[in-house]
């Protein structure tokens, strides 16, 4: 059966190019970048080119960028490493949400759009505040967050504005100068690296505490040495996107656009959550009425298509996202969403199929439900 991948915002395939690059630093490139004989050296090398990479695709110094195990690693340095009162939104991945739970914060709410608000950002800032840290793409909206005016509202209030932009990576144009970030996160296998990489650009001169210990590597800020391999693929992700994500991006939006224009004819009671606003070019999220979203995820899986029902199952109990949840879908609403997030190597006749087993398996389903009408 052919198999058809369209879950690139769980993760993506490492890609040709990454691998390529990858591979010398895991065989003959295989010193500390530490030590300072001829191997160490060599390695040290390679990391410093990672990191010019990296800081071109963010518009920063390379100095400013730092070498983590992950995406969730990056965001728990920046906001434990901050501590203090934080704002954040009730929207966020739980790498933040747990993260700032360690500590005093405020979740600001958005409304059906899947936007905070700037001005209710602004309307949270306490006198003990320490930072906002507000994500620049959502995970499972696709929705675009407006940091470079939260960026702005952080700096004229002086406090420090963290973003998650793991979403936001090959996706967007990312400046971090712009949007008055003092910490920004990127994750390797998002952006087709492999999984267990991931770099946090730290502004110059910002004071963070170090989460671990016991070392000197990146500039005191994360102990432990460095996986060279996976920053050089880390960096040669970053430098595909500096070559040709401009020229990615609109034919992602092109086939996006297919997919859910196509679906909303053909499947009666179908919805896009959040659709009128800004989002990235390759997500979509969209609502079946009296469809269980566990079982169409399961349904195109047996037809050879892999998607997300963008919640969480445990112990095998199907909760509801509570993204879908706090921008206003009632437990059932949520529990009836898919979302779909396209990358590099799907193309229209992929997505055509896709519209055939979606409104095929819609259909069977609903004649299955008999509380659809």
């Amino acid at each position: 059966m052919q198999r058809y991948y369209f879950d690139y915002n769980a993760t993506t395939p490492v890609s040709p190019e990454v691998l390529e690059a990858m591979l010398p630093a895991m065989t003959e490139v295989f010193g500390n970048p530490s030590s300072i004989h001829h191997y160490g050296q060599a390695a040290r090398a390679k990391l410093d080119h990672a990191r010019r990479q990296i800081a071109a695709t963010l518009n920063c110094a390379d100095s400013e960028i730092v070498f983590t195990s992950g995406g969730t690693e990056s965001d728990n340095l920046a906001i434990l490493g901050t501590g203090g009162h934080t704002i954040t939104t009730t929207i966020e991945h739980p790498a933040v949400l747990a993260a700032c739970d360690r500590g005093p914060n405020t979740k600001v709410a958005v409304d059906a759009s899947g936007v905070v608000n700037p001005d209710d950002i602004r309307k949270a800032i306490q006198p003990d505040t320490k930072l906002i840290s507000v994500m620049h793409v959502n995970n499972e909206l696709g929705t675009i967050q407006p940091v470079e005016e939260i960026g702005r509202i952080a700096r004229e209030a002086g406090v420090a504005f963290h973003c998650d932009g793991i979403q936001a990576a090959g996706k967007l144009k990312i400046d971090v100068r712009a949007m008055n970030a003092d910490l920004y996160t990127i994750s390797g296998h998002k952006i087709y690296a492999p999984k267990g990489t991931a770099a946090l650009y730290i502004r110059k001169g910002y004071a963070l505490t170090p989460q671990m210990v016991g070392g000197s590597h990146e500039s005191r800020f994360r102990a432990g040495t460095q996986n060279v391999a996976g920053a050089v693929a880390l960096g040669a992700a970053a430098e595909w996107i500096n070559q040709h994500a401009a020229a990615e991006l609109p034919h992602l939006a092109e086939l996006r656009d297919a997919l859910e224009t196509s679906i909303l004819s053909r499947v009666a009671d179908a919805h896009v959550n959040a659709q009128g606003s800004p989002r990235t070019p390759n997500t979509t999220n969209i609502r079946f009425d009296g469809v269980d979203s566990e079982a169409l995820l399961i349904a195109l899986d047996l037809r050879g298509f892999a998607v997300s029902a963008g919640s969480a199952c445990s112990s095998g109990k199907q909760d509801p996202s509570p993204v879908l949840l706090a921008i206003g879908l009632t437990r059932e609403q949520a529990k009836s969403s898919i979302r779909f997030s396209l990358g590099r190597f799907n193309d229209r006749d992929q997505v055509a199929a896709l519209i055939d087993a979606v409104a095929e398996s819609v259909a069977h389903l609903r004649k299955l439900a008999p509380a659809y009408a």
